[in-house]
């Protein structure tokens, strides 16, 4: 697979998993609030992990988001304003999946998934801005 293709299954994948979590919100009762937010943290590792990917910057086998996070931070000093949305979304990474003790609430999964649309957001606006700029430069 080449890294164009590549790049567009992080981004599709990504997507993916935050359409199925507002599909769920909107359609699914009793609400499944333990697997909307474990797909918003999915669709947020993969937005960042994407964003990575296109800026040839070797990551972890990970799903800790603050360090996804810190390493975009590195490259677009932007991503530092998301670290309580990452922290946050740190909590559905791996526990959700599994019999669990977590309260989580409905407040929860709508919190998770306005968090995964606004890294979302600033991924897509951050990697157009490099192309725009990529493209002025030549």
């Amino acid at each position: 697979m080449d890294r164009t293709e590549e790049l567009r299954q992080w981004f599709a994948i990504a997507e993916e998993d935050l359409g199925v979590a507002k599909h769920l919100v909107a359609t699914y009762h009793p609400t499944p609030v333990e697997k909307i937010c474990n797909l918003c943290q999915q669709s947020a590792e993969k937005d960042l992990k994407g964003y990575l990917f296109i800026n040839q910057v070797e990551f972890p086998k990970t799903h800790d988001l603050t360090i996804l996070l810190g390493m975009c931070a590195n490259i677009n000093l932007g991503f530092a304003k998301f670290r309580k949305q990452m922290i946050y979304l740190n909590n559905f990474a791996v526990i959700p999946r599994y019999p669990n003790d977590l309260q989580i609430t409905d407040h929860d999964a709508k919190t998770a998934i306005r968090f995964a649309d606004e890294i979302k957001e600033f991924v897509v606006n951050s990697c157009a801005e490099q192309s725009a700029s990529i493209t002025a430069n030549h």
